[in-house]
């Protein structure tokens, strides 16, 4: 703020800009704080060069904001990341990435679709009645269905639909340009699976943000909305109702490489 003399109009001006982009990203309360770094005006003290700023400092901000939401909350999730066979049963190992796991559960195995009850679950060694993200666990289930490394435990009444087709806000990582057509890898929690780039189109919520209008590729560091077609079956749920299943990396086939990090607006039919 020092370098536009601390304008009160300047920094409303900022503040509602921003507010308005976060709103189109659906985050619904923005605090705007003016400082100056270079004098600590607003750092940690109110600044005597703003006196109409009222509110919090950057540090009374830190000291009194919720740190985020409790992984706990919604329904379970867990991405099967290792089989274990011991004492003559299968157990499934992962670390819950929402929710919470209950011993007589009935669940569902995705995206094979198979349901069974859970019949044990281990936390550090030691068995117990229930676990909860983001605790790592060792399920054992009742019955002998198909489950394997990239396999998703969901509970049978809160299960997310299976896609092939997913619409990704993406951020593009990598120095050679991301292309409509492109054959990707999608990374899913512990799934990977094959896709095709369908679409890239600018988002009306992120702005100035994205790609330019009449590009049909994503340089890096450009956001866009990106369509991406899968070969087999993903499980995914928004981003807004879950960090690790709403999320995905697009991966280089050919040399293994990360080209770009997305978070899912929507799951398409199909």
């Amino acid at each position: 703020m020092d370098l536009v003399d601390w304008d009160e109009g300047v920094f409303a001006a900022i503040a509602e800009e921003f507010t308005e982009h976060a709103s189109g990203l659906g985050i619904g309360e923005v605090t705007a704080i003016p400082i100056s770094a270079l004098t600590g005006d607003n750092i940690v003290t109110p600044s005597p060069n703003m006196d109409w700023h009222t509110g919090p400092t950057i540090l009374e901000l830190l000291e009194t904001v919720p740190v985020g939401v409790d992984p706990s909350e919604g329904p379970a999730r867990l991405p099967v990341q290792y089989v274990i066979r011991a004492d003559g049963h299968r157990f499934y190992a992962g670390q819950i990435s929402s929710g919470i796991l209950r011993v007589g559960e009935r669940v569902t195995v995705l995206p094979g679709g198979r349901t069974s009850t859970v019949a044990a679950i281990d936390v550090l060694g030691e068995p117990a009645d229930t676990a909860w993200a983001p605790q790592s666990v060792a399920v054992r289930l009742t019955d002998d269905v198909d489950v394997s490394r990239g396999s998703l435990i969901v509970p049978e009444n809160a299960a997310p639909a299976l896609t092939r087709e997913l619409r990704t806000t993406t951020c593009h990582l990598h120095e050679r340009d991301l292309r409509v057509g492109e054959r990707v890898l999608v990374k899913h929690a512990t799934r990977t699976v094959q896709a095709v780039v369908e679409d890239i189109v600018p988002s009306a919520a992120l702005g100035d943000l994205t790609c330019a209008p009449e590009a049909d590729g994503l340089a890096v560091n450009e956001i866009a909305s990106v369509v991406l077609r899968t070969t087999d079956p993903l499980a995914a749920d928004p981003y807004a109702r879950s960090r690790m299943t709403g999320s995905c990396l697009l991966i280089d086939p050919a040399d293994g490489s990360t080209r770009s990090a997305g978070i899912v607006e929507e799951t398409l039919a199909g």
